[in-house]
């Protein structure tokens, strides 16, 4: 009787022990997103566009070699004869803790930094090993609506006609009172032009279609559909934000070559008209992360300091989701400066 006793007491343990790891994880996550926010912030305004990039790779790469976890890359910044860190496939991580799968975009709107542009973001999603999409380097036709509505709402089959519709039909109000964010882009102008057709609000970004999808579940944006052809890796992001605040989204690859198609069939990807839904994109418990690089819609950009005793810091502003308990955190840091 004991000896049951004592093994369901180390089963509990073990388990407890497991959920501390992950909650750990949570905030870890965090520090990884804000070292990567605060390099490329040093670069914002300058016009170089590699050089922002690159800075937040680095400091992103060094940050996770402080996380215990048993880390692998899956979405990065390309493969590896492409990327000299955060490759697709690259360990991260101590190598010891939880097998972690990790997408990642250290920075998330590389031209809106060098700009200074609004809405650029360090980002990462983690998930347990195997519950985060391959997706290859290649475009993805997306369509996301926030929290609230009858599954299957939002069809990528149908038109983007069809989709206001059903959206405002749900809500009980006309499709002109729907607004709808949209990369601003040359590919998009039949989409827009059929949109406001429609008289819907069309809500035009110039980059950081992240921050555009996670824009449908805040309602202080009154952004209701996000619609569009953007990056793939950054739909899975999106995806992973998605499942852990609630959320519907369906994105399909779009193949440009031969090439992409080949590319894809190496992630173990055949059917390349397949339209994938949330979880086929990001399933199990996610962790979502992401800091503000300049200021946006979903977060303020990094920012420097002095005190009045002359000491300089970097104030940051950084949210973090789990998908198992729904939790979100918002989080100010202020980083001193030597």
């Amino acid at each position: 009787m004991n000896s049951a006793n004592d093994t369901h007491a180390d089963a509990a343990r073990q388990a407890s022990a497991e959920n501390a790891i992950q909650r750990v994880l949570v905030l870890e996550m965090v520090r990884v997103t804000e070292a990567a926010a605060i390099a490329a912030a040093r670069l914002i305004g300058r016009g170089d566009e590699k050089a922002a990039d690159a800075a937040a790779v680095a400091a992103m790469r060094k940050a996770f070699d402080n996380l215990y976890i048993d880390g692998t890359v899956v979405i990065g910044e390309g493969e590896r004869d492409e990327a000299p860190m955060l490759y697709i496939g690259e360990k991260v991580g101590m190598g010891k803790g939880p097998k972690i799968d990790i997408a990642l975009d250290p920075l998330e709107g590389t031209t809106i930094t060098a700009k200074a542009g609004p809405n650029a973001l360090a980002v990462l999603a983690a998930a347990e090993q195997g519950c985060l999409l391959n997706a290859p380097d290649t475009y993805m036709d997306k369509i996301a609506v926030g929290p609230g509505y009858p599954e299957g709402i939002i069809d990528l089959a149908k038109s983007p006609t069809e989709n206001v519709k059903a959206v405002a039909d749900a809500k009980g109000c006309d499709p002109s009172q729907i607004n709808v964010c949209v990369l601003d882009r040359p590919r998009h102008a039949e989409l827009i032009a059929e949109l406001r057709a429609l008289g819907c609000g069309v809500v035009l970004i110039g980059d950081g279609d992240v921050a555009g999808v996670i824009a449908v579940t805040d309602e202080e944006t009154t952004v209701d559909l996000y619609m569009g052809q953007g990056g793939a890796p950054e739909g899975v992001l999106a995806a992973a934000a998605l499942r852990c605040v609630g959320g519907q989204f369906n994105g399909r690859l779009v193949f440009r070559n031969e090439d992409e198609k080949a590319r894809a069939r190496k992630w173990g990807i055949t059917d390349f008209d397949r339209i994938y839904k949330l979880e086929d994109l990001a399933k199990g418990d996610c962790i979502f992360a992401a800091t503000g690089v300049t200021s946006g819609s979903l977060l303020d950009g990094v920012k420097r300091r002095r005190k009045p005793t002359g000491e300089v810091y970097m104030t940051t502003e950084s949210v973090v989701m789990r998908a198992s308990s729904g939790t979100v955190r918002w989080i100010r840091g202020e980083h001193r400066i030597a």
